[in-house]
């Protein structure tokens, strides 16, 4: 069901019930249980410059690091939550921090844990998509941030819009599991260019899709621009689950940031599924710079009290696993995660 304009811009009791009917469908196809991964952010070396991120080409004050593989091996190995099933590798996009670093942590972690592995990696050469894949790695995060190709183009977005698109579909053909999102409240996003992201979504091949309020970053053109409302992304991501009951859907940690305190809670309450623990090494996390310098970041202690406050808990099945099982039937997998949890 795709949404309506009267759905994603409701409020009062509308968007109660909408909220509502979101959470209701993702109890029916996931149970109370909620996907845990864990995070490490790798290198904030950017060659894109997009105007919402403070890791643009073009942002001089910021300090760049590329993280150690000996030093994230014996983070993730050693003295990973005890709660994660996942591991996402993020990075700016950053070639050489994929061939350094990335290709040899996932053979080391696919070797030593048993963690399902993400990458976030941004637009690459098929080439580097394949050797990640055949490292181990099985689910591809890559936002089109932006359904509107004039709007995309105006922000300076990765690439193009078309290359973005033409890489999502590349990356679902070759046997990736893709996760998408967009950006709700960006500067210049009409009512129109909104809801436009919802049939984009739609049509293209993936498994999962996010909803990111627009945060005004620092050190980037865009920071005197108005914060998101929460509740236009609330609402979106409530209708997200409507139109794809069985997707991943993620919240993510900037809803803290747009309403600090219970943004994060709220967002569990729209039908998400998916959490994420930051374990960046503390000494180069203020430098992963996608919005603010003062991060709100999402420790397991955080995330564990947020999930439990809404009678969730912790999936046992991962992520990884669950995709695998959904292979073969949507509705088969989505019985076994909540029967698992």
């Amino acid at each position: 069901m795709m949404p309506t304009s009267e759905q994603i811009w409701s409020q009062g009791e509308a968007q109660e019930a909408l909220h509502s009917r979101a959470t209701k469908i993702a109890a029916e196809q996931f149970g109370n249980a909620v996907f845990l991964r864990g995070v490490v952010e790798v290198s904030n070396f950017c060659r894109e410059n997009c105007a919402y991120c403070g890791m643009r080409r073009d942002n001089r004050n910021l300090a760049r690091f590329r993280a150690d593989h000996d030093k994230l091996a014996e983070l993730i190995i050693h003295h990973r939550p005890a709660s994660i099933t996942d591991i996402n590798i993020q990075s700016g996009e950053d070639p050489v921090v994929v061939r350094e670093v990335v290709l040899p942590l996932i053979n080391t972690l696919r070797r030593e844990t048993p963690l399902g592995i993400s990458v976030c990696l941004g637009t690459l050469d098929d080439s580097l998509y394949t050797e990640l894949k055949n490292a181990g790695a099985g689910i591809y995060i890559i936002k089109y941030e932006i359904a509107d190709p004039a709007l995309y183009s105006k922000m300076t977005a990765p690439g193009t819009y078309k290359e973005r698109i033409e890489h999502i579909r590349r990356l679902s053909a070759s046997g990736w599991k893709v996760s998408s999102g967009f950006i709700s409240g960006l500067p210049g996003q009409t009512k129109e260019e909104l809801l436009s992201n919802f049939a984009l979504a739609r049509t293209l091949p993936l498994d999962g899709c996010s909803v990111s309020p627009f945060i005004p970053g620092d050190e980037t053109p865009l920071s005197s621009s108005p914060l998101a409302s929460i509740d236009l992304t609330l609402n979106c991501m409530a209708a997200l689950r409507l139109m794809k009951p069985d997707w991943v859907i993620p919240a993510v940690s900037a809803l803290n940031l747009a309403e600090p305190g219970s943004g994060y809670r709220r967002g569990l309450r729209t039908g998400a599924n998916l959490v994420t623990i930051n374990m960046t090494p503390s000494d180069v996390r203020g430098d992963y710079l996608l919005y603010k310098r003062d991060r709100f970041i999402m420790t397991e202690e955080r995330i564990l009290n947020a999930i439990a406050a809404e009678g969730l808990k912790p999936s046992r099945q991962g992520l990884a696993a669950f995709y695998k099982t959904r292979a073969g039937s949507n509705s088969c997998a989505a019985k076994t995660i909540a029967t698992a949890a």
